[in-house]
């Protein structure tokens, strides 16, 4: 008998396994599940990080345990699947435990999870857990690979964690930072309320359909090893990317800087007046999809009717005002010219930017005001955005994305003379919920904590300004790029 309730356990051969994650998929705004496995040591702890395999580390460093990624299947079945070969595993492993974490909701509104073991070289089915009574929990321990008497046994364990990857990390040696919930968006929230009501969670499972295999080939001939999250070295200057401007020497005053090297060339965040297509980002989908852009003339003050039905997501708007005198750009309410500001600013020849949230379901209408001066706006999608990965300076309002894990970033308020004056950057996540974590009055610099998740940095700065990142985490491997 392989299907065990929980506490149960099994003897097992040895052998070659894959081990499935598997549960339903309930549609739009159903949450996200992410398997992962943890090698277990003496003491019940990992000995390090790489002894984590999941979504940011699919391979263990003895290619003990793999992740071969998600299949789908019929009736919205969906399996994360693993490899696991337990004769590669060293001896001081004691335990492979598989877990799972749910991003946009609880493991109660999970519908059918459980875990199946199946062997490598035969499918014959191992093991199968199907998990019971599920809550409030945002991760959960599905079942432990483990040693007895010079074998292995398989026992199903289903511990949940309502207090998310945190708690169950620290259980295992782990610090993961936590962070604080923010308001669900208003139009994700629309769209649910729209939608027919979630199917209630069963009270006993049924016996699991077929699963999805996993797209062939099966074992990737190379994975890649994890992306390495540390600034630039100190002795080569940052690299400039496509169509930004170039400064010279030292760019500002005041206390030496830590991190890159602040001297030669530093990528600048001037808007240029074409930018290349292509994405100069790494932020999840969420943030905005690609789209042709779109581009208005005017002078003075005009209402601005976009023709064109843009994605649902975040949108940049690059403007150019080649005088002297204020802009103000708003974003109007449908049928009315009610809005809100998201730009403002009294720069002479300026090139600035930010962004704005669009819903996709209705047309576009901003409203320029100028002092009578010519001004350029172009609409573009989010993936122009320059990746914070070095120091970067610029002057007048802006926007820069991080997709990484940055702890801290270094914010300086560089403005001379007419140009000084008060300064804000805002975190801004995929639902527009926005975090001010820079204020300044005066020109000087502050090193300030900034969300670990993706995020748009949108600058509000009467001049020149400075932001680099100085701090990357070591523990941040563990948040999820959505």
């Amino acid at each position: 008998m392989t299907e065990i309730i929980k506490g149960g356990n099994l003897p097992l051969g040895g052998e070659p396994m894959r081990v499935a994650v598997v549960r339903r998929d309930g549609g739009p705004g159903s949450p996200a599940v992410d398997a992962a496995a943890l090698l277990v040591g003496a003491g019940g702890k990992v000995r390090g990080r790489g002894d984590l395999v999941f979504y940011n580390q699919p391979e263990h460093a003895a290619s003990a345990v793999r992740l071969l990624g998600d299949a789908r299947g019929d009736g919205g079945v969906t399996a994360d699947w693993l490899e696991i070969d337990p004769g590669r595993v060293e001896p001081s492993v004691e335990r492979i435990v598989v877990a799972a974490s749910c991003d946009g909701g609880t493991f109660g509104e999970v519908a059918d999870l459980y875990l199946r073991a199946v062997s490598e070289a035969t499918g014959e089915q191992l093991a199968l857990y199907a998990v019971d009574g599920a809550t409030t929990e945002t991760a959960i321990l599905l079942g432990e690979f483990y040693r007895r008497d010079g074998g292995w046994k398989f026992r199903a364990v289903g511990q949940g964690y309502a207090s998310g990857l945190p708690g169950l990390a620290a259980d295992f040696g782990f610090t993961v930072p936590e962070e604080p919930e923010e308001p669900e968006d208003r139009e994700d929230r629309e769209d649910r309320e729209e939608g027919p009501a979630p199917a209630p969670f069963p009270d006993r499972l049924p016996l699991p359909p077929p699963l999805p295999e996993p797209a062939a080939p099966a074992v990737p001939t190379a994975v890649p090893a994890p992306p390495a999250f540390r600034a630039p070295p100190a002795e080569s200057a940052p690299r400039l990317s496509d169509g930004v401007e170039k400064t010279t020497g030292p760019a500002t005053e005041g206390p030496a800087a830590t991190g890159p090297a602040t001297t030669g060339p530093v990528p600048t965040a001037a808007v240029p007046g074409d930018v290349p297509s292509g994405r100069r980002n790494a932020l999840p989908a969420e943030f905005g999809q690609e789209f042709p852009e779109v581009r208005y003339s005017g002078r003075g003050r005009e209402i601005i009717e976009v023709d064109t039905l843009l994605p649902r997501g975040f949108v940049v708007v690059d403007l150019v005002k080649e005088a002297e005198g204020y802009v103000h750009v708003n974003v109007l309410d449908r049928g009315s010219d009610n809005g809100r500001q998201i730009m403002v600013s009294v720069l002479d020849d300026l090139r600035g930017r930010t962004v704005f949230r669009h819903g996709g379901k209705a047309a576009i209408r901003l409203e320029v005001d100028t002092y009578l001066c010519a001004w350029t706006i172009t609409l573009r999608p989010v993936t122009v955005v320059h990746e914070l990965d070095g120091r970067i300076e610029g002057r007048g309002p802006d926007v820069l994305a991080y997709s990484r894990y940055i702890d801290h970033i270094k914010v300086g308020n560089l403005g001379r003379g007419d140009e000084r004056g008060y300064m804000t950057v805002h975190a801004v996540r995929n639902n527009d919920n926005r975090d001010l974590v820079f204020e300044r009055e005066s020109r000087g610099r502050n090193t300030v904590e900034v969300p670990m998740s993706p995020r748009l940095l949108v600058i509000d700065a009467p001049g020149a300004w400075s932001v680099e990142p100085t701090e990357l985490s070591a523990i941040g491997f563990w948040i999820r790029n959505r």
